[in-house]
């Protein structure tokens, strides 16, 4: 098995992962509150289980180095 060099692994880490699960939890929970579109109600519960599922598969990322 070829070793990893630390540049193709560099977008793996936890800090680049985290903020963007907690944009999507955020935009999950404004579409499902939100009185205008039946649309945006509809897809809100799939954004915001991407959004949660995200996170909890970020917390298990490596940290930056």
């Amino acid at each position: 098995m070829k070793a990893a060099t630390p540049g193709t692994r560099r977008w793996l880490v936890r800090e680049r992962w985290e903020p963007v699960a907690i944009v999507l939890i955020g935009a999950g929970l404004v579409m499902l509150m939100q009185p205008w579109s039946i649309d945006l109600y509809r897809y809100s519960f799939a954004v915001l289980l991407v959004g949660v599922a995200g996170y909890t598969v970020a917390g298990k990322l490596p940290p930056r180095e």
